[in-house]
């Protein structure tokens, strides 16, 4: 390992190369001293023998480490769990391993920390409640300054919570669930405030979808989020169609946040492309401004120095490392991060359930008649070829996705033990 690479991601040094190259090239097309050219090349060459070393692949500009070594690996299907290719970026999540995505490899390649059990217990201290089933089953598994949020707690140093969600239908599903749940355990046990954004403009943008569509998704999703049961004196829900127009303070954190991205970082990080909309290249500032607390003078009194925590699914990740690395330049405190891992669809935990595809999601307005028949009908069981197999050797509770679901949703964990061992 050189000098350079130190303990960068994957990202973080795919990044650095593409900033290091777009300065190579501006030093020549200024005609700058030879000495200056040069250095600036053996720094590059440096920083692509780091990359290569990280990721066992060549640097490719515009093609983001993730996208890589889905390009060159093909590992082929992984049913037992050995091998297989993940995909994980805010708009896609696959993986070729019956058993899902390896969250220890995404922990190593965002460069994340995990939740060890010692960071369960101190939650457990400091809330002075049980931790919430999500934390024991390692449902959010991964974390960023977790410590530092509860060292402040600690000192009688609030916090906010802030987590969102992406209106592209009417109803939800129960995976988009998960991290409502979990935020308001977080504000129970904390009391503290929370704000939700309901990002409207961010689906026009991406969607084939009218505006006036993506506006009234964000006012029905609104009603099921407020069904979670968040204290109604401490929860602030917004769309961003109404909130950017009526809040200076929130866009003036936007217009900052922008000043200080280049082009090439959400290139890097979110590889965008010349025929995207230049609506998408500047969302990922407005998805960031929420982890501010002077976006919401209204809440916070003008304050810029309360910590936000972020609960999320770690597919919305690297907006928030973007977030943290804006956010010393522009005079804010980091946000910090728990991530969960994902729902998986119906038919297997190679992909998470999405909302585009009936037959792999349970709506939060299906009946439970319409419950049972898509499970019935569509969850996949990891049993045996046969009725007889399957009931003379059981099931596969690592790939049974009916169990899956008792994992987020049954609160006793010995019932949730007793169903694992009937099963294999």
């Amino acid at each position: 390992m050189t000098d350079c690479q130190e303990a960068n991601s994957p990202m973080e040094l795919y990044e650095k190369l593409t900033a290091q190259g777009d300065k190579v090239r501006a030093l020549k097309t200024d005609k700058a001293e030879k000495a200056e050219v040069v250095a600036a090349v053996q720094m590059l060459l440096k920083l692509k023998v780091d990359y290569k070393q990280t990721t066992g692949q060549d640097y490719k500009a515009g093609c983001p480490p993730s996208e890589t070594a889905a390009a060159v690996t093909d590992n082929g299907p992984a049913a037992d769990g050995d091998g297989g290719e993940d995909n994980v970026d805010p708009w896609n999540v696959s993986t070729t391993n019956a058993k899902g995505v390896d969250y220890d490899k995404l922990i190593v390649r965002f460069g994340s920390s995990k939740v060890e059990k010692e960071l369960v217990d101190r939650i457990e201290k400091v809330s002075g409640q049980k931790p919430h089933r999500f934390l024991r089953r390692g449902i959010f598994f991964s974390h960023r300054d977790m410590h530092q949020v509860l060292d402040a707690y600690e000192k009688h140093k609030s916090f906010y919570l802030y987590t969102g969600r992406g209106p592209s239908s009417e109803a939800m599903h129960v995976g988009h669930l998960i991290p409502f749940i979990f935020t308001k355990w977080l504000q129970d046990v904390f009391d503290i405030p929370l704000v939700i954004q309901l990002t409207d403009d961010e689906k026009y943008l991406w969607k084939d979808l009218s505006l006036e569509d993506c506006h009234r998704f964000a006012v029905e999703n609104a009603k099921d989020i407020i069904a979670c049961g968040f204290d109604v004196n401490k929860t602030f829900i917004f769309s961003d169609l109404d909130y950017m127009g009526a809040s200076p303070d929130f866009y003036r954190n936007v217009v900052k946040i922008q000043k200080h991205v280049t082009f090439n970082q959400v290139k890097g990080i979110f590889g965008f492309t010349d025929s995207d909309c230049i609506g998408k290249i500047s969302f990922p500032a407005i998805q960031a401004a929420p982890s501010f607390s002077s976006s919401f003078p209204q809440i916070f009194g003008g304050r810029k120095d309360i910590q936000c925590l972020i609960p999320c699914a770690i597919d919305q990740d690297p907006y928030f490392r973007m977030t943290r690395d804006v956010a010393p330049r522009i005079g804010y405190p980091k946000p910090a991060l728990l991530h969960s891992t994902f729902f998986p669809a119906l038919q297997g935990a190679q992909t998470k359930m999405s909302a585009s595809d009936a037959n792999t999601s349970i709506f939060l307005t299906d009946t439970p008649k319409q419950i049972k028949s898509k499970i019935n009908k569509h969850a996949f069981s990891g049993g045996k070829d046969t009725v007889e197999e399957h009931r003379k050797y059981g099931g596969n509770a690592d790939v049974d996705v009916s169990f899956m679901y008792l994992t987020f949703f049954l609160e006793d964990d010995e019932q949730l033990e007793k169903i694992r061992q009937v099963s294999v």
